[in-house]
């Protein structure tokens, strides 16, 4: 099983495997009909305070990674997604930001592979 980020905008590729959508807003110019996403997971991403919050200040990026740990923690679609990872080879993880160093998807994919990996070894 693996996961990938990629920025949505990227070209779309065969190996992505199942692309979801993580972020809280659908991104600009991105067609819904014709964007390769297969699945839009709106409430897995940051509230929108905590992306309000840290409006990708980098100076606010390890604060921002403890809220937003603490945000997933205990939410259903953490748990959903754990689920999608569980039945497919690959997921890919879309974001928007042009930021590519300091936005959640990084976090995300830590936080899940983390618990999948604690899972998987139960």
């Amino acid at each position: 099983m693996e996961v990938k980020i990629k920025r949505v905008y990227e070209k779309y590729d065969v190996i992505d495997g199942m692309r979801i959508l993580i972020d809280r807003l659908w991104p600009r110019g991105v067609r819904h009909d014709g964007s390769k996403v297969d699945l839009w997971l709106k409430d897995v991403a940051p509230s929108t305070e905590l992306r309000k919050w840290f409006s990708h200040d980098p100076k606010k990026w390890v604060e921002f990674q403890k809220r937003y740990i603490k945000e997933l923690d205990g939410n259903p679609a953490l748990d959903k997604l754990i689920g999608i990872a569980r039945q497919n080879d690959t997921i890919t993880l879309l974001y928007a930001t042009t930021d590519t160093a300091h936005n959640s998807a990084i976090i995300l994919k830590q936080v899940l592979e983390s618990r999948l990996s604690r899972s998987d070894n139960d």
